[in-house]
């Protein structure tokens, strides 16, 4: 088994305000495992800082209003390539993230509240069949 997983969950500071999301338990988990990283929103060509974004309907857009499907959707894209090209056969994602959100994602109003819901890569990649799971899920 090889792993696609989400930059931020190894420590890289690629999340939206220049910090991470390091999670010992998939740290932990992929130990003995080959893995790649991977950060979609950087993947899609947006830059590190940058606005927070939410789903809202089938679109992503910054909390100033700036529509950003194409890079989230260039993004995806991206990753599902790295995918083929490393012979991933399973995803390790960012619970929450409008890219990688495996269970949820937030609501678009930007008030902090959760929805049931996939991010963008997360959406591609499970759709390619690839099986995917969040840090959550190692709870």
């Amino acid at each position: 088994m090889k792993y696609i997983v989400s930059s931020c969950l190894m420590g890289m500071d690629c999340k939206y305000d220049g910090g991470n999301n390091f999670n010992q338990a998939v740290a932990d988990f992929l130990k003995d495992k080959d893995y790649i990283l991977a950060c979609p929103e950087q993947l899609g060509g947006l830059k590190t800082p940058r606005d927070p974004s939410e789903i809202a309907g089938e679109e992503v857009y910054t909390i100033q209003g700036v529509r950003l499907t194409p890079a989230f959707e260039k993004g995806a894209k991206e990753a599902l390539k790295l995918v083929g090209l490393f012979g991933c056969t399973h995803g390790i994602l960012k619970e929450n993230s409008p890219s990688c959100g495996v269970h949820t994602v937030y609501d678009g109003t930007f008030s902090h509240k959760k929805i049931p819901g996939q991010g963008v890569t997360a959406r591609v990649l499970q759709e390619a069949g690839l099986p995917i799971r969040s840090e959550k899920d190692f709870l």
